[in-house]
């Protein structure tokens, strides 16, 4: 099964004071963190979903091996940049997206693999932290129209995803499901 990878990337961080992409944590940007951890996971093609300071994240940032695709409508929250994403990846054949914030980076590649093995057309599975259902969360592609078509504001998918099964995959051995909000945040995590 091919599974992309998808890192929301768009946001302004607000709360942090400045957008996440940008974020240096252990050495490393937030963004290019993120790609790295998909495309060590398996994921292929990796899409990252830009909008807040996309020209600076451009400039500064690796992207290592990744598709940069900009989000028009970033300030209206997650769920935009989840449809650009979808958007993005409907002419190619993945079989499957895994998604993945920006701001998780206590997600490794292993958790990346263990929920990435689950991939099909009809699956949605997630990795679980602490029992509760965290990132990364993998949508086959069945459900893409109908995500795209929750997601909206800053909820990303949460709507379409609730009251439907999505097999929950334990990740504590191997990752961490924190995310960064606010500065304090970043003493947070192993590099």
């Amino acid at each position: 099964m091919g599974v992309a990878g998808v890192v929301l990337a768009a946001g302004a961080g607000r709360r942090f004071g400045m957008p996440k992409a940008l974020v240096e944590y252990h050495g490393s940007l937030l963004v290019d963190r993120a790609v790295r951890v998909l495309a060590a996971g398996g994921c292929a093609p990796v899409v990252v979903v830009l909008g807040a300071a996309a020209d600076e994240v451009r400039e500064r940032a690796e992207l290592t091996g990744a598709t940069a695709v900009i989000n028009p409508d970033w300030a209206t929250g997650m769920g935009s940049s989840l449809r650009t994403a979808l958007d993005a990846l409907a002419p190619t054949d993945a079989d499957a997206a895994l998604v993945l914030p920006v701001d998780m980076p206590g997600i490794s590649p292993e958790a990346v693999r263990r929920v990435a093995a689950l991939a099909s057309r009809s699956v949605l599975a997630a990795a679980a932290h602490d029992g509760a259902r965290t990132h990364p969360v993998l949508f086959g592609r069945d459900h893409w129209a109908g995500a795209r078509a929750a997601a909206t504001g800053d909820a990303g998918a949460r709507g379409y995803l609730k009251g439907r099964e999505v097999a929950l995959v334990a990740c504590d051995d191997v990752s961490e499901g924190f995310d960064i909000d606010r500065p304090e945040d970043l003493d947070r995590g192993n590099p």
